[in-house]
């Protein structure tokens, strides 16, 4: 499969569809038509390659699944090339190696390293999902301090300001390609306080990542608990604080800067998420009510006021609509 130009996305390529016998032949080819680190098939080990590169300035975004395959970054040959490389395991296991130095990722851990004078390997035998950083080492430096071609090294899982960013990029890299300037600026900021905090960085460049791509994550990853947990009529800021390890000031905080409140917030994706299912023609066999007990509300009077205040229309007429909509299309394929 050819990689697939798209807005911020330098390419998006897979395997999948390829016989095994065509897949070493693809990866190999790869490098020649992208920027993408050399991948060389394993011998004797099946072959998977699905990946997707996100380029903004100052940062490269790549995730995906990697298996049977070895990817080597050449020795830094400028100073052009000074860039530092954060990869991630979300789960699987990898081989890292530099020089004689040789670290073991196991499923949540990280790997820091530079290009330095001997470049350096990863190696994928079994299935990874992956996601891997690349940055310029003079957007880290200001607030790591010295940053020498020390060897490779890990990022234990579980840190906590890793899991942040895993948690940050990904909904970067699963979302809506990030369009505007402005909007790419304060992305990668947040990226590289992340990575910085990530890896070590000083009292003040800590306090500075704190105030802005530490505290970007932390709302990110509160919304995305509100989300799984929406369908608790009994969802609180105190059960979401414990859950993310803050505290329920530190939540409502959060919520204020953006100019919302943490209730606000969990009405309008309650509110948000019964539009989508009221207009959802496979659930018409579903009553109202049961659809708004699945997005969190007890008080079935309550849902009806707070739908209505929204969306200037009923529950009820919300259905109807999609239910008639659904019955035209229906006429349109059968005349076809």
């Amino acid at each position: 499969m050819m990689p697939i130009e798209d807005a911020c996305v330098s390419f998006r390529f897979s395997t999948d569809s390829l016989p095994e016998a065509a897949r070493a032949k693809a990866v190999r080819e790869l490098y020649e038509r992208t920027r993408l680190e050399p991948l060389e098939p394993l011998p004797n080990y099946p072959v998977r390659a699905d990946i997707t590169k996100r380029s903004l300035p100052g940062l490269g975004l790549m995730c995906g699944a990697l298996e049977g395959l070895r990817q080597a970054a050449r020795p830094k040959e400028s100073n052009s090339e000074d860039d530092l490389f954060l990869g991630v395991n979300l789960n699987g296991d990898s081989i890292a190696q530099q020089g004689d130095e040789e670290v073991e990722l196991r499923g949540g851990d990280a790997v820091l390293a530079t290009r330095g004078s001997t470049g350096f390997v990863i190696t994928r035998p079994r299935p990874v999902r992956f996601m891997g950083f690349r940055v310029p080492r003079i957007a880290i430096a200001p607030l790591v301090g010295r940053l020498d071609d020390a060897p490779i090294r890990i990022v234990p899982h579980g840190t906590e300001t890793l899991n942040l960013l895993v948690t940050y990029a990904g909904a970067i890299a699963d979302g809506q390609p990030v369009h505007t300037p402005e909007l790419q600026r304060l992305v990668v900021i947040h990226i590289h306080d992340l990575i910085a905090a990530t890896v070590g960085a000083t009292r003040d460049g800590l306090a500075i990542a704190e105030g802005r791509g530490i505290r970007a994550a932390r709302l990110r990853a509160i919304m995305a608990d509100i989300a799984t947990n929406l369908s608790d009529c009994s969802l609180r800021v105190a059960a979401v604080a414990r859950r993310q390890g803050v505290t329920p000031r530190y939540v409502h905080k959060l919520f204020e800067r953006e100019g919302l409140s943490f209730s606000a917030f969990v009405l309008g994706r309650r509110l948000s998420r019964a539009h989508r299912m009221l207009s959802d023609p496979r659930l018409a066999d579903r009553s109202i009510s049961s659809l708004a007990f699945d997005v969190g509300f007890g008080d079935l009077s309550y849902f009806n006021r707070a739908f209505r205040q929204r969306y200037d229309t009923t529950p009820s007429e919300i259905r109807r609509s999609a239910e008639l909509s659904a019955s035209l299309r229906a006429g349109r394929d059968t005349r076809c």
